[in-house]
Order: C-alpha cells, then structure tokens, then sequence
C-alpha cells in the first residue's frame, strides 16, 4: 500500500497552534472594524416634564459604508446613504419626534459568547 499525497492546497503543518497572540489580533481586528450602532427613537412631548420615548428600531452603519436599519418588529429594512436618513422614515405624527441615539463603541471583544457578554 502507498501513501497517496494530499489532495488539499492548504496543508496543516503539525505543531503550529494558534496562541493567545493570535487570538488578541483577531480581538483587535474586530474592535478596529466593528460598525457603529445606533437605535431610532420616537419622543412624544419633547422638553415637557412628562415626555415619553420609545425605540422604533436599530442600525448599524460603517466607517465609509451604508447604513443598514432594521424595525423593532421586523418589518421595515432599509440601506440608507447616512444614519440620518432613517429619520424621515420614522417621523412620528404631529407631537412625536424621532432621534438617534449611539452606542457607545465597544471597548473588548471575546472569542466566545460568554466572555463577550
């Protein structure tokens, strides 16, 4: 019997373990390229003592990309041109107003979903 040679392009060489080293610049990446994230919110009476807010939906939008929107029942996606445009989309009756409000940007980042939690 003889051995037939390996058929994949990308052969694993033995002995060559990803390390803790590698694992933070893959953290790093991901902090470096994260998209912003934001939430469309509709304010009824605002600057009044009992105003009220509610959130309408979120977005993600990157550095120099498109801004993605998605409604808190699922129903309205949109790719907009800047985080602003989403505004027009969910302006409110006559009283209610509609803003954005960021996330702050993520400080960490885990390899799994507990530790990033």
């Amino acid at each position: 019997m003889t051995a037939t040679p390996s058929q994949n392009p990308y052969p694993v060489t033995p002995g060559l373990v990803a390390g803790p080293t590698f694992d933070q610049e893959l953290c790093e990446l991901v902090l470096d390229t994260a998209p912003r994230l934001f939430a469309v919110v509709q304010v009824c009476g605002s600057g009044l003592a009992d105003a009220d807010g509610w959130v309408v939906a979120w977005g993600l939008v990157d550095r120099d990309g498109p801004t993605h929107v998605i409604g808190i029942d699922g129903r309205a996606r949109m790719t907009l041109a800047s985080p602003e445009r989403a505004l027009r989309h969910f302006a409110g009756r006559p009283g209610i107003t509609s803003q954005l409000v960021w996330l702050a940007q993520p400080g960490a980042a885990g390899l799994d979903r507990a530790e990033a939690a």
